[in-house]
């Protein structure tokens, strides 16, 4: 297939302790950015091992639970896991993660000291089962925002994406307009003349913008690919237009605290450098509480 080329910078989180400004830039004029080796070792393997264990109660059948969501499968016609919501409510490994230091800094770095974590899933292409994901933007920037910094989620790899499963990205799509973005989705197939691949390795992650044209093909035979999303966006920008009230604002910076707390417990994370959330002006946080639960239905907090 004839495909875009793109020279994409090395980022080895083992090396770095946050994205630089050339790295920066890449992401904010491509839209995406691939970090290599962030997690690692034990942490790698509780976590394969935890969403491991969510896909096979997913898959044993969950009594209509909402936060599993399936499609038809590509090879059996029958009904296949392909998400899983609120990962962080589910898992201990997965509330430590939240807390990762590379990440936090690099999500500070593009958004501003008083980002928001707000959904966090799992989602996977199922053996063999390879479900089609179309040409898509994830959501659209809120309108009438000016406010350019960006809305993205942080994708944890935990099992190999080659050709036959990894994601494919329009560079720079992430800053066409919504008709240019439209047109291109609307287009038949999947096409990947104007885009590339992005292999990736257990323990990589990419960042990817909201708004970037992103899709992966159908599957025969593939193997199983297991990715988490923790998207974030910047507090002012939720403030102002929503899509949740202040409420939930407020409640997620104290499930962020919490998992920060918890990371420094962790006995895989020892040496490691934690870090310091320290939002401003009207995201300070005076006195921060033991979140009561991690599960916060999006639903539940919208905007009238």
């Amino acid at each position: 297939m004839k495909t875009s080329k793109i020279e994409m910078p090395v980022v080895d989180a083992q090396l770095q302790d946050c994205i630089n400004e050339e790295q920066a830039k890449f992401f904010l004029d491509n839209g995406f950015l691939v970090i290599r080796n962030v997690l690692k070792g034990e942490e790698l393997k509780l976590i394969q091992s935890e969403m491991t264990t969510l896909y096979d109660k997913g898959v044993a059948g969950t009594d209509g639970d909402p936060d599993y969501m399936y499609s038809k499968g590509v090879k059996s016609g029958q009904q296949v896991l392909k998400r899983v919501e609120y990962v962080i409510d589910k898992s201990d490994p997965m509330k430590v993660l939240l807390g990762h230091p590379f990440i936090l800094r690099s999500v500070e770095k593009l958004q501003g000291p008083n980002f928001i974590p707000t959904w966090d899933s799992m989602v996977l292409k199922a053996p063999d089962e390879g479900i089609i994901v179309p040409w898509h933007r994830d959501a659209a920037v809120p309108e009438g925002c000016e406010d350019k910094r960006p809305i993205f989620n942080v994708d944890f790899y935990l099992d190999e994406a080659d050709l036959q499963t990894c994601l494919w990205v329009i560079p720079g799509s992430s800053n066409w307009s919504a008709e240019e973005a439209d047109e291109r989705c609307k287009r038949p197939g999947f096409s990947t003349e104007d885009a590339i691949p992005v292999p990736m390795q257990p323990g990589d992650v990419i960042f990817h913008n909201i708004l970037v044209l992103h899709g992966s093909p159908d599957g025969d035979g593939n193997p199983m690919r297991r990715t988490v999303y923790y998207e974030f966006r910047p507090g002012e920008i939720e403030a102002g237009f929503g899509p949740h009230t202040l409420e939930y604002l407020a409640l997620k910076q104290n499930v962020l605290l919490d998992c920060i707390e918890r990371r420094k417990q962790a006995a895989y994370t020892e040496g490691e450098t934690s870090f310091a959330y320290k939002p401003t002006g009207g995201f300070a946080i005076k006195r921060a509480t033991k979140p009561q639960q991690y599960r916060y239905p999006h639903e539940s907090y919208w905007r009238q």
